[in-house]
């Protein structure tokens, strides 16, 4: 483990914090630390990071299997689920924090960049030294904000600084160019972000696109374009893709068959449940999970990006 991750876990073990999503004196930071299996991730907001800093947390996502080890951090996307799983527990419980962005917050860093910055991080083409010395900045920043805690004047003053200086290091980060994709497009299409999250909470009912359209007071076809354009799939793809991702979880961590997880998250064919699996990841799912826990076991690795 990285010394400066060591300090900054050592810190959060000597606070009182118990096993919830804990409050700090920092309006915008959360500690949470939990001994349960599910680990719950942000909802209220649709900017934030997530840094681990004990233990390990497995993401189930449309483009793969995540797993995030201390010091490393995720940020929000339009595919990230509404909660994590606990893969290793080193002191009997996964520590993590959670910072909350605004839209605002983060163009304002934007504003003040310089030159072609914001370009070259869209482009992804700044040097990866420089990526990964960003991330541990952002190691650092946490550091310095759980050692104020204590200290309510200088709190007051360093809080909004120390923020300004988390989302820089974050876009200049090895996450920045996604970083950047979601900003813009929540900024330019907010409404969209909201009915994504309402798909991320519901998809396993089936919905009518025409009822959702109505209750956002929108057409049926701008709904399409805008959804399509933000969030760079269709409504339905959407709702399928979280289906089939979150029945390969059950599948390889729960132990469920092919059958009870298709009915669990929403299908009503095993068949075409089946049929759509393979589309997405390439192998029908008894094969795909033996994959899967092969892969594992061969590498000692749990991250798997299946860029589907």
């Amino acid at each position: 483990m990285d010394d400066h991750v060591k300090i900054l876990k050592d810190l959060l073990l000597r606070c009182p914090f118990t096993q919830t999503i804990n409050r700090t004196a920092v309006p915008y930071l959360f500690v949470c630390k939990f001994s349960e299996k599910i680990i719950p991730l942000p909802s209220a907001t649709p900017h934030y990071i997530f840094y681990v800093a004990d233990g390990s947390v497995r993401f189930h996502t449309p483009n793969g299997i995540l797993d995030y080890v201390a010091g490393q951090y995720s940020i929000s996307t339009v595919d990230m689920p509404f909660d994590g799983q606990a893969v290793e527990q080193t002191n009997g419980s996964i520590l993590a924090l959670v910072a909350n962005f605004t839209a605002d917050e983060i163009f304002s860093v934007l504003l003040s960049f310089r030159g072609n910055l914001a370009e070259t991080i869209a482009n992804e083409s700044l040097p990866v030294s420089f990526m990964e010395q960003a991330d541990k900045n952002v190691t650092d920043c946490f550091i310095r904000l759980i050692s104020l805690l204590d200290d309510e004047t200088s709190l007051d003053f360093m809080a909004d600084h120390i923020k300004r200086e988390i989302i820089f290091h974050i876009l200049c980060g090895s996450c920045g160019s996604r970083f950047l994709q979601s900003i813009a497009g929540a900024k330019q299409n907010s409404e969209i972000y909201d009915i994504n999250s309402w798909i991320k909470q519901n998809f396993r009912q089936p919905f009518r696109v025409e009822e959702l359209a109505k209750q956002n007071n929108m057409s049926i076809s701008a709904l399409h374009q805008k959804f399509k354009r933000t969030i760079g799939m269709g409504i339905l793809q959407c709702q399928k893709r979280l289906r089939l991702s979150e029945a390969r979880r059950l599948m390889l961590n729960d132990d469920l068959s092919v059958t009870n997880a298709a009915f669990e998250v929403g299908y009503e064919s095993v068949s075409q449940f089946i049929r759509d699996y393979k589309k997405m990841f390439g192998f029908p799912p008894k094969d795909d999970i033996r994959h899967l826990r092969n892969k594992f076991a061969e590498t000692g690795k749990n991250r798997i990006e299946t860029d589907k």
